[in-house]
């Protein structure tokens, strides 16, 4: 049974066009998704998982367990790149360690997207308030990646305050997105959204397959250039992700969440951002290596957590 689980995991169809993209990289393919379509597709998965959250919400009291998820949300995002920071600054630059401790506090929309899938298709349910929680997850880490590469640099630029770091982390187009869809979600009329309802599921799976398919391609690039950086950060990438991961399995076992919650807290909690921070990390920390800490989340984390990570937490909520 626990096999088969994983099986079904690999061969989902989503999960297949992830692995063509990763073949078509590695045979050199003339295979390309258009930027332009890659960038619409990807504001379009941001979209619809948020508006979808933003309609669950709004069908939701606010209860012990919404109020403890987001608390709890918050904590991690503050919590795992203080530790991660330390651990990492003894072998990379400060920068980078910094650089790496927020993509890892952070989380991965497109990671939080193939895990609803997975719930989906075996027809678990899951709360709307879980999207509010991923939103929550991506600004706190930059935040505190950024105040450790101050405190420990004397090279870091000073100029950038708190305030101006939360507001480069809320506008930046994918949290801004998906905040602004569950907000949208929540205040719109059901009837009316009713009208808009298969575009954002009917056709939700076809879309993120496509998107998969050019995040497999990504991926197979990224690896390629990321092997100059030795064997120490790819084994980070492998290690420490699962690691939070029974963190926050471990966090939430007495819980009064429901099964889909807790794999969506957790599959949060293992992830790592490779969109947002390395958006913010541009124009904060210019020193931090690009070719460092996207290939990690990217090249590494990613696949790890879409391919084994999913059916493995599953099966241990079962335990």
């Amino acid at each position: 049974m626990q096999f088969d689980l994983l099986i079904s995991n690999i061969t989902s169809p989503t999960l297949l066009f992830f692995l063509l993209g990763i073949i078509a990289s590695l045979v050199k393919s003339d295979l390309e998704i258009p930027p332009s379509t890659s960038k619409f597709i990807s504001l379009y998965l941001l979209f619809s998982i948020g508006f979808k959250g933003g309609q669950e919400l709004s069908h939701s009291v606010m209860s012990t367990e919404i109020a403890l998820t987001l608390v709890l949300a918050v904590t991690f995002a503050v919590v795992v790149p203080i530790y991660t920071f330390f651990f990492l600054k003894r072998k990379f630059s400060i920068e980078n360690a910094g650089a790496i401790a927020a993509a890892y506090g952070s989380v991965s929309a497109v990671t939080f997207v193939t895990a609803i899938s997975f719930l989906d298709n075996m027809g678990i349910p899951y709360g709307g308030h879980m999207v509010a929680a991923m939103a929550l997850m991506e600004a706190p880490a930059i935040v505190v990646g950024v105040m450790l590469m101050r405190r420990f640099s004397k090279d870091m630029d000073q100029r950038h305050s708190v305030r101006s770091l939360l507001r480069e982390s809320l506008t930046n187009g994918s949290v801004l997105m998906i905040l602004g869809s569950l907000v949208i979600g929540l205040v719109a009329d059901v009837k009316q959204a009713e009208g808009i309802k298969p575009f954002t599921t009917d056709i939700f799976k076809g879309f993120l397959a496509i998107f998969l398919l050019e995040m497999g391609m990504v991926a197979a690039r990224r690896f390629q250039s990321f092997r100059a950086n030795g064997v120490y950060a790819a084994v980070f990438a492998l290690v420490f992700p699962p690691a939070n991961g029974l963190l926050a399995l471990a966090v939430t076992h007495d819980m009064d969440m429901a099964p889909g919650n807790k794999l969506l807290f957790t599959i949060l909690a293992s992830s790592a951002s490779y969109i947002a921070v390395p958006a913010a990390m541009r124009q904060i920390a210019p020193k931090a290596d690009p070719g460092l800490y996207i290939p990690m989340a990217l090249a590494i984390t990613f696949p790890l957590n879409i391919t084994l990570g999913l059916p493995i937490y599953w099966l241990l909520l079962a335990v």
